[in-house]
Parts: structure tokens; sequence; C-alpha cells
């Protein structure tokens, strides 16, 4: 059985930081892409990073590139996600999610076109006050 529980959110003031942690379980992030969705209250999901299980490089999304910054332990199949510069558009909901290692990064950072597959976490909420 695949598990995957993110920690790590929480309240922040602009400009502030955090650092989400997801630990998966029942899978190996060698055979999949794996990365982290937000969503906001009333807005479709939003891929922000992954780490493409095909080339083992990072891809972002244009929203944070710059101020998010992933990183993995595979023996642990642990990854984490550095978040600084926060603004309050950055306040959702952060899902840790697995797809195909063959799925092009394009494909996992635009969630809509796979929300319904893939292996997801029940998600962390993430405030950040101005």
């Amino acid at each position: 059985e695949v598990q995957v529980v993110e920690s790590g959110g929480g309240l922040v003031q602009a400009g502030g930081s955090l650092r989400l942690s997801c630990s998966t379980s029942g899978l190996t992030f060698e055979e999949h892409t794996i990365g982290w969705i937000r969503q906001a209250p009333g807005k479709e999901p939003e891929g922000i990073v992954c780490i493409s299980g095909s080339d083992g490089r990072a891809y972002y999304g244009h929203s944070v590139k710059g101020r998010f910054t992933v990183s993995s332990d595979n023996v642990k199949n642990t990854m984490y996600l550095q978040l600084d510069g926060l603004k309050p558009e950055d306040t959702a909901v952060y899902y840790c999610a697995a797809g195909e290692a063959q799925w092009a990064p394009g494909v996992f950072l635009t969630p809509v076109l796979w929300k319904s597959q893939g292996y997801w976490g029940q998600g962390t909420q993430v405030t950040v006050s101005s």
C-alpha cells in the first residue's frame, strides 16, 4: 500500500520561511515523478515543483522559481520543500503527489490533467499573513 504524508505547514508572516516534508512508503522515488501541488480556495490545483523519475532533475513552476527549493532523500523516501520569501498569495493547501516516472515534467506541473490518478497525500495548510 502506498502512503504519502505531508507535514510542516503553518502560519507565517510575509517574507518568512517554512519547510515542508513529504514522507512516503510503498513506492520508490526512482520509479516515480514526485513533487508538490498546491490549491488555494476557489482555484484549480497548481503544480509548483517536481523531481522527475526519468532524469532526477527538479522542475519548478514559474510562480515559485527562485523562492522555493526542493530536495529529496531517496534512502528515506522523503522529499522536502523549503519555502522562502513567502507571500500572501502562497496561501494554499500543499499536497505531495507521485506520478509515473515517464510523465513529462510539464504534465506533472499541470495537475488538472491527472489529479484523479497517481498518489496524493492529505495536504498541509500554509497560511501567509500580510
